[in-house]
């Protein structure tokens, strides 16, 4: 088959595209990693997440998928034997009690269906249930990227204190970091679990923990076995800049800058503009006469649509025609959504002209493969970004994202980060 021309549409749920800038970021020269311009380089970076996870607490970098990065969240604060509340949302969140298991953690798991997300009465009723606290850690998705499905975190940690137990609340935020509003202080998360390659516009490569006070405590009882995931090294090292190992040095550069352009549009401008494609795509699947998977109009992820095929008709299929004919990639159905639905990414580095492109391209897909269909799903979304347009224009100045810059000057020993802008 010839080179095809055109650029190749990207839309699954992450790896997300890499802007230019990050790309030529990423191409400098390396440089010393136990030198004073990496030191710089460090410190920065890290000021610069502490604003996206919305903290002021420490936050550690691995060079690591997110699997690596859930793995450091239990095994720095659980021994084997503990209980730990996990919520069944969909693929990711059975993937994480997989790596649970396979540490000796006893997983108390709530099924659900797929189509909706961690039912914060549901958590309350549990814990509140445990009164001898044999439950250590509440362990949630905030973004299933499986199904499109958000939890409401704030919710679920108000519920935990309602029920007045002390369990450690860890959140994995692979698919929303960057993309939705996630407050790691607000709601009193202990770990947030996260990496490069979605809403941070990076390759893959790196994976996060936000860190709090409560969680730190927790390393000095827990007993997993860790080496390479040990908080204590890397926090230590942190303090001046540098790592216990090699870091991923050129990774670090493209971060760098993909902070800066965040920060640039402001965290509140980049939410807006994720909630605005995520609406004018569920309008487009409305149109069409398709069902989201997501069940819950509170629940709907704005970083990517679930969408479920009609009845005897496969999602693959479907998927494999549009990559065929118009170079544009979709999610797959994972687990027991295989065949049965696709994903719509539409996050990170990513625009009004970009959406309509992949809602187009599905819809003439949709007419190829015969899949039941009303036309219409491409103008109903371009009506409501053409009418929403107004409401895009930086109805809060980035300027407002600088507070925690500024609280930053004042931050804990534990970071060991000097207060430096990332502008």
């Amino acid at each position: 088959m010839g080179t095809k021309s055109g650029r190749h549409f990207l839309q699954i749920p992450g790896p997300t595209n890499v802007p230019d800038r990050v790309l030529r970021a990423i191409s400098f020269p390396t440089i010393d990693h136990r030198g004073p311009a990496f030191g710089r380089l460090s410190r920065e970076i890290l000021q610069g997440l502490q604003q996206v996870f919305q903290t002021k607490s420490a936050v550690v970098i691995y060079p690591s998928s997110g699997t690596g990065a859930w793995e450091a969240a239990l095994v720095n604060t659980l021994s084997a034997g503990d209980r730990i509340l996990m919520v069944e949302t969909g693929h990711f969140a059975v993937l994480w009690k997989d790596v649970a298991k396979r540490f000796g953690l006893e997983v108390d798991l709530v099924p659900t269906d797929w189509r909706r997300g961690a039912d914060p009465a549901t958590v309350e009723a549990r814990l509140s249930e445990d009164t001898a606290h044999a439950i250590k850690a509440v362990a949630l998705v905030h973004n299933e990227t499986s199904t499109g499905v958000t939890s409401r975190i704030g919710e679920i940690r108000k519920a935990m204190d309602r029920a007045g137990h002390p369990a450690l609340l860890l959140v994995d935020t692979i698919s929303s970091l960057g993309s939705i509003d996630y407050r790691h202080d607000e709601w009193g998360v202990d770990v947030t679990v996260a990496c490069s390659q979605k809403g941070l516009m990076l390759p893959p490569g790196l994976g996060f923990n936000a860190i709090s006070r409560k969680a730190l405590d927790a390393t000095r009882t827990a007993n997993l076995p860790r080496s390479y995931w040990d908080w204590e090294p890397m926090l230590r090292d942190n303090r001046t800049g540098f790592f216990p190992y090699t870091p991923a040095t050129n990774l670090l550069f493209g971060l760098k800058e993909a902070l800066r352009m965040l920060l640039e549009e402001g965290l509140p401008n980049v939410f807006a503009r994720h909630a605005r494609h995520a609406e004018a795509t569920r309008r487009a699947v409305q149109a069409w006469g398709l069902d989201t998977v997501c069940r819950n109009s509170l629940e709907h992820s704005n970083v990517l649509t679930g969408v479920l095929m009609p009845a005897g008709h496969d999602a693959d299929r479907l998927r494999a025609i549009i990559l065929e004919r118009f170079d544009l990639s979709l999610g797959t159905g994972l687990g027991k959504l295989k065949g049965k639905a696709f994903r719509i990414g539409h996050l990170g580095d990513f625009n009004d002209l970009m959406l309509s492109g992949t809602l187009c391209g599905i819809e003439m897909g949709l007419g190829l493969a015969e899949v039941p269909h009303k036309r219409g799903g491409v103008a109903a979304a371009l009506d409501f970004l053409r009418a929403s347009d107004g409401d895009r224009r930086h109805t809060e100045r980035p300027e407002q994202t600088r507070g925690l810059a500024e609280e930053a000057e004042h931050m804990t020993a534990s970071t060991g980060s000097p207060a430096r802008t990332m502008s």
